[in-house]
């Protein structure tokens, strides 16, 4: 099985990339686990509380249930993904069941920031993108699909989201073995993972 890490700041363009990769590929052949998925789950806090935790700290991540889902589709075997809600910030309680198949990419803002999970991926990927970029897409996204208020995302990014890209994020780019710069549809790079996706694909058939 083929693991691939993509990572970068919040808005960097992480999903468009797996999209971008995708769509050229037989996406019978590859899975995707995204990082937001394994938030823990923090029922037993009110939602206002839970509204005000520190989402963009590795902390936040359940990273030993992720570590064991990769490592259990390694095996070959299994596993039960769990949803999240952005809107109540905790698991909605349903699961996705996953099977393994040959390539599988672990896609969020922190998965280059683990060591055990980096010692699990083939190769590492980093997506850029200026900062400015970022914010306008991080506004765009969670005013219009997760219903915050304007001044809650600015003063979200300020307070946490600048500082934890900083600290974790932009440092976990030195684990990379690609940078993307994603001002702009990267095709030359698209292609570049396409292939070899594709030629690990065709060594499994």
């Amino acid at each position: 099985m083929l693991v691939i890490g993509i990572a970068g700041g919040t808005g960097s363009g992480k999903t468009t990339v797996v999209n971008n990769i995708l769509q050229q590929l037989n996406t019978e052949g590859v899975n995707v686990l995204s990082q937001d998925n394994y938030y823990h789950d923090n029922q037993h806090l009110s939602l206002s509380e839970r509204e005000g935790l520190n989402y963009d700290h590795p902390k936040s991540i359940d990273f030993e249930l992720l570590l064991e889902h990769v490592q259990r589709l390694k095996n070959n075997l299994p596993i039960e993904q769990p949803l999240y809600s952005f809107v109540t910030h905790t698991r909605t309680g349903d699961h996705v069941l996953v099977e393994p198949k040959n390539v599988l990419i672990i896609e969020g803002i922190l998965v280059l920031t683990n060591k055990e999970l980096l010692q699990e991926m083939d190769l590492k990927v980093f997506v850029h993108a200026d900062s400015d970029e970022r914010l306008i897409r991080r506004i765009r996204r969670d005013t219009q699909e997760r219903g915050r208020d304007l001044q809650e995302v600015l003063h979200r990014y300020q307070n946490t989201l600048k500082p934890m890209h900083q600290e974790f994020i932009e440092p976990s780019k030195n684990e990379a073995d690609i940078i993307i710069p994603n001002m702009r549809k990267n095709s030359v790079a698209i292609d570049f993972l396409t292939t070899v996706i594709n030629n690990s694909l065709n060594q499994a058939q």
